[in-house]
């Protein structure tokens, strides 16, 4: 299996997250919400106060030397995260607001302009609403539909549905590599395959993916992937875009103003190269350099270590969850990255909340922004417990201790 985390790692992560160091209603924090965001390192933290307090000045577009600081923390972030993702190019990496941004500069700069009357996007039914409405969209303003492809009752995609979905009026294929309601780990290798197979390009939402295992865009041949720095241990309001050199230099940008320019005149302007004309506007410098820091930090530890690491842990919460009597884990499929999502028969989830916040237990209750997966299992919400680097066995126990009480309580 190769080297995991051990014991001794763990304090050392843990103690490299100071939020975790604090008590909830007199109980010590356990944070199971990391599939809603991540917690950030002190390292992170210190990047960005850094900037601030230290090199804070537009990129770009100063000579001076706080400029020339920012311009080259700033770059020098793209070029670690373009490492990071295994991408061939440092212009395929485009940054945004987050994975959600990153869609929609797809559907409105590359989807919108090719689709007509009855040309087709095809996504799976486990997808984010952020890998659903902006298709919808770009399906409302060009007469083209939308295609779903089903899943089976544990969770696990229908491969030959979306093999047969796939077809000439197919102009696009979004899917999640990680579904954020269920944790199935969608083969993405397999589905790009079918993808490119039949001559649709394809992207992948890494959301979910991209702080767990190791992705390597390159390898993965995927046209687009999307990721968002908060589920990476670093601050909100900064993604990344990741897509083929060939398809975003056909692409228009998505937003106009300053920085994404070459030249302006009344009677026309000419757009600057990649990535930067779809990046308008003053960037968020220091979510980019925070991204970055965040990046190297999860470098040093390894991906290949932390997704073993959270593998183990998975098994164990799943175990755990599954001795409780009434309780039901809501996506079983034999391939899964660090979700839990559970429902217990007669409970709210809410009230499951609630009472797992009073002992000190994070978690996320909800549709997680995938009601169609709610709609399948015909459930209102889940409870969902949901992984990373920092969690520990005991964290799990203190879920699955919590649980039973809450089970006891309510009599089920």
């Amino acid at each position: 299996m190769g080297e995991t985390l051990a014991e001794s790692d763990l304090a050392g992560i843990r103690g490299d997250f100071p939020i975790l160091q604090q008590r909830v209603h007199g109980k010590p924090l356990v944070y199971l919400d990391n599939a809603a965001t991540t917690q950030k390192p002190q390292c992170v933290i210190d990047a960005v106060s850094r900037y601030y307090g230290e090199d804070n000045a537009n990129v770009h577009r100063g000579l001076h030397a706080l400029s020339e600081r920012a311009t080259e923390a700033y770059e020098g972030a793209r070029a670690r995260i373009r490492a990071f993702l295994g991408a061939p190019l440092v212009c395929e990496i485009v940054f945004t607001r987050g994975a959600t941004e990153g869609i929609n500069l797809v559907a409105q700069s590359y989807a919108r302009p090719r689709l007509g009357p009855g040309d087709e996007i095809l996504v799976t039914v486990m997808e984010h609403h952020s890998n659903i409405v902006p298709w919808q969209i770009a399906c409302e303003q060009t007469g083209a539909r939308l295609r779903v492809c089903p899943m089976h009752e544990n969770g696990e995609l229908m491969l030959d549905a979306f093999g047969e979905l796939l077809g000439p009026k197919t102009k696009l294929a979004a899917v999640t590599h990680v579904s954020n309601a269920l944790g199935t780990l969608n083969p993405v290798d397999r589905l790009v395959e079918l993808a490119h197979a039949a001559g649709v390009p394809i992207l992948v939402d890494g959301a979910q993916s991209a702080a767990h295992l190791p992705v390597n865009v390159d390898e993965m041949g995927c046209d687009f992937f999307v990721c968002s720095g908060h589920k990476m241990y670093a601050p909100t309001g900064i993604g990344v875009l990741y897509g083929k050199a060939a398809l975003l230099q056909e692409m228009a940008p998505y937003q106009a103003g300053g920085e994404m320019i070459r030249s302006v005149t009344f009677e026309g302007t000419t757009y600057a190269g990649l990535p930067h004309r779809f990046e308008a506007g003053t960037p968020n410098i220091g979510g980019v350099i925070g991204l970055g820091a965040a990046i190297d930090y999860l470098t040093g530890i390894g991906l290949a270590r932390v997704a073993r690491y959270e593998e183990g842990l998975l098994t164990l919460g799943t175990e755990l969850l599954e001795g409780i009597a009434g309780l039901r884990i809501i996506g079983t499929a034999p391939h899964k990255s660090g979700v839990l999502s559970f429902y217990m028969d007669d409970v709210h989830p809410h009230d499951i909340g609630q009472l797992l916040d009073d002992a000190g237990v994070a978690v996320r209750v909800g549709h997680h922004c995938a009601q169609p997966v709610m709609d399948y299992f015909d459930i209102p919400a889940t409870a969902r417990a949901s992984l990373a680097l920092y969690n520990t066995e005991a964290d799990l126990r203190a879920l699955a201790e919590s649980m039973e009480h809450i089970r006891g309580f309510f009599g089920v």
